[in-house]
């Protein structure tokens, strides 16, 4: 199993009240699945999220990753666990815009220690694989929104990581664009990745293969999609 958790909680305080972001989520993850998190603003989508993807720790309960129990770790621990397993991709895309697109991708690659010609290697091989073999060196302005969303593509997928966490992917792009966006996570599903999607629409969550639904930080639902 890739990812267990049991019974897990958060908590935080927003001035004096207690908000109860997670009560009690219990859920598993196989190697390979292609899950979608779905729920209204304030059913715990976005706080779960962060703890999957080793963001944040949880109040109480425990969280499993590939055999490690990550509920504890520090915040060192945790951005190890990261960069080695997970691969993020985000709404606003989180674009340095003086960088090239390949510089962008290469940054993963950079913290973690990889030389020079490696770094290239790789970021050039995941840009061909996101199909922008012919941006490499156009900075973020001088891109679509789909074509910066795969740049964030290819920066996810660089470090080669067993998990791809995307949150609201589409949710800066028209129509045509998504559905374009969808086909290339299919494809990386397809590689071997296993994918969770966070999004509140029905269109998008419908290309995943299982759909959690949150609501009050519990799982209201989980079955699978096709």
């Amino acid at each position: 199993m890739l990812i267990q958790t049991e019974n897990i909680t958060k908590h935080y305080r927003v001035g004096k009240v207690l908000v109860q972001a997670l009560r009690g989520v219990t859920l598993q993850i196989s190697v390979n699945e292609y899950v979608a998190l779905m729920g209204a603003s304030g059913s715990g989508k976005s706080t779960l999220m962060n703890i999957l993807g080793c963001l944040d720790i949880p109040t109480s309960g425990k969280y499993i990753l590939n055999g490690t129990d990550v509920s504890s770790l520090n915040d060192n621990q945790l951005a190890g666990i990261r960069n080695r397993q997970i691969g993020f991709v985000f709404q606003t895309f989180n674009l340095l815009p003086r960088y090239s697109s390949l510089d962008n991708v290469m940054l993963p690659l950079i913290y973690a220690g990889t030389d020079k010609k490696e770094r290239r290697e790789r970021a050039e091989s995941v840009m061909e694989q996101v199909g922008l073999s012919d941006r490499i060196h156009h900075k973020p302005n001088e891109l679509s929104g789909g074509q910066k969303q795969r740049v964030a593509m290819a920066r996810a997928l660089v470090t080669r990581p067993s998990i791809i966490l995307a949150d609201e992917p589409t949710g800066n792009l028209d129509s045509k664009t998504s559905d374009e966006m969808m086909l290339l996570f299919s494809d990386i599903h397809s590689r071997g990745n296993t994918i969770i999607l966070v999004t509140h629409e029905e269109e998008i969550a419908r290309h995943s293969h299982r759909i959690i639904r949150l609501k009050d930080g519990m799982v209201e639902d989980d079955r699978r999609n096709k």
